[in-house]
């Protein structure tokens, strides 16, 4: 267990942003680098249409072959066979096999799929997040198999150089910001911000918080509500990235993550040492302050959910009244960082209601009913949520039985 008596206690932080408010608007050149993205997206967008319509004859999109070899992959496939009166096995094997970097492509696609059939739900709950994680990479692999096929094959590409120099140079651009976020950026962090774990705490059976501190953090423009993807430089556990969210509001001079022991790279975490070195990426998130519409706030978690919301119900500051804090949690000693929540919630005005006891016990906890009777106003305020699928599932269609609006419920999954 690391010292925190250096720091800052949470309560104490707590008691100090009950007195301002930490809400803001975007800061100008933030504002600035989403337009410029969202301008750029937009013509290029636009160039990939005007590039396809200005190349494509108007006789090749009539009849059932050039319909279906206007769509990709499979079904061009079954449109070459079409206006080739062949079969559609004979029309695989000739264009996997034939066309110029066919097999490549072939082999991405395969790649793309398998991908995809690792994000269904029911699939990656069986897995482990590094893993998932590290099969998810290969989606760059299936990207640059399947470029250079187009040069060879498509209409847009094979008679007309130009057209191949802006595409092989947009493509050039993305994997240099692809370099450049995904590595030199985390890199170029760690050396201006020297991100070091400086403590640790025990916040109750399998409950850890873990404190990063570092130079200019304000720099970070990190918000309460939003994560961070935190490598903890140690022997076995460098090359395992895990988004956790914090679980305090920034204040500039340490950032906070809680973690529950539910595998084995968060059960390590509880074993950090003052001095290790944090590679870390973000802030990830919209999970924040600036989606809040209404003046009033609910905030609802359960188990570890309550993580971002602790941080959002320290820096969001409303009227005596104006924020009201429901936890679930299976057990009292499932309930984290409640001394915490108790503290701000004195200072705040705010009540918190801690609903404790299994499902079969208390069906009624978060029922539309239940609800009404905690919090008559509901449909008045922006609901923050976080927890387990299912819990965000059932609270969100209480929140919309009782017309609260789909735009003032605001959820995080913590599932990957």
């Amino acid at each position: 267990m690391g010292d925190v008596t250096t720091l800052a206690p949470a309560r104490a932080q707590a008691r100090a942003a009950a007195k301002g408010s930490h809400r803001g608007a975007l800061s100008l050149s933030q504002k600035t680098r989403e337009g410029v993205v969202a301008l750029l997206v937009a013509i290029g967008a636009g160039g990939v249409i005007y590039m396809w319509w200005h190349d494509t004859a108007a006789a090749s999109v009539w009849g059932a072959g050039p319909w279906l070899t206007s769509a990709h992959a499979v079904l061009i496939i079954w449109g070459y066979a079409v206006t080739a009166h062949d079969g559609l096995v004979s029309e695989t094997k000739t264009v996997v096999l034939t066309y110029p970097d066919m097999l490549a492509a072939t082999v991405g696609l395969a790649l793309l799929v398998v991908v995809g059939v690792l994000s269904a739900r029911a699939v990656r709950r069986r897995v482990s997040y590094h893993t998932w994680y590290f099969l998810h990479l290969y989606t760059y692999i299936a990207l640059a198999l399947s470029f250079a096929h187009q040069f060879n094959t498509g209409a847009d590409f094979a008679t007309h150089p130009l057209n191949r120099v802006i595409w092989g140079a947009m493509y050039g651009v993305v994997a240099a910001l692809l370099i450049a976020y995904r590595g030199g950026r985390p890199l170029a962090r760690m050396w201006r911000h020297r991100f070091v774990v400086v403590g640790t705490m025990s916040e109750g059976p399998g409950l850890t918080s873990v404190y990063v501190s570092g130079r200019r953090l304000q720099e970070l423009d990190a918000e309460a509500g939003q994560f961070f993807m935190w490598r903890f430089l140690t022997r076995e556990g460098w090359w395992q990235a895990h988004p956790f969210s914090l679980s305090a509001a920034p204040n500039g001079r340490w950032l906070r993550l809680t973690v529950k022991a539910l595998g084995d790279h968060s059960a390590k975490v509880a074993r950090l040492r003052p001095g290790t070195k944090v590679l870390v990426e973000g802030p990830y998130g919209a999970f924040t302050d600036r989606r809040r519409r209404q003046g009033k706030v609910l905030f609802i978690a359960a188990g570890v959910g309550v993580t971002p919301l602790r941080a959002l119900f320290e820096s969001i500051v409303t009227g005596p009244g104006g924020s009201v804090f429901i936890y679930r949690a299976g057990a009292p000693g499932d309930l984290a960082l409640r001394a915490e929540l108790d503290d701000i919630a004195a200072h705040r005005q705010a009540p918190v209601h801690y609903l404790v006891g299994s499902r079969r016990d208390h069906p009624e906890y978060l029922g539309p009913d239940h609800i009404k009777s905690l919090v008559r106003d509901v449909a008045e305020r922006d609901v923050y949520l976080c927890g387990p699928a299912g819990f965000s599932e059932m609270v969100s269609s209480s929140l919309r039985a009782l017309g609260v609006p789909q735009r003032q419920i605001h959820t995080e999954s913590f599932e990957f």
